[in-house]
């Protein structure tokens, strides 16, 4: 289940200038749980990488890795850019 954002109010987000909808939601624990996929899926491919018997396999494995770690980072940027928006904490 997601949580409204504590310590936020649609009027005050409203009287800075900001319009976000009345069921706006911490995005913080998504961003958490998807980070945490996203390294389990990086480590096993990893390893499938590193144990692979034959070089088609640690090609497949190795698109795999960069696949994970893009993903992380395009994750970490759109993060960044959830956090510019939220006002500071009161």
């Amino acid at each position: 289940m997601i949580a409204a954002r504590p310590g936020i109010c649609r009027g005050n987000l409203e009287a800075e200038g900001n319009r976000v909808p009345a069921d706006a939601v911490d995005l913080t624990a998504l961003f958490h749980r998807l980070n945490n996929q996203l390294g389990v899926i990086l480590a096993h491919a990893e390893l499938l990488q590193a144990r692979a018997a034959d070089d088609q396999s640690r090609s497949r494995a190795a698109q795999v890795v960069r696949g994970a770690l893009e993903a992380l980072a395009t994750t970490r940027e759109i993060r960044e850019q959830w956090d510019a928006l939220r006002p500071p904490h009161e």
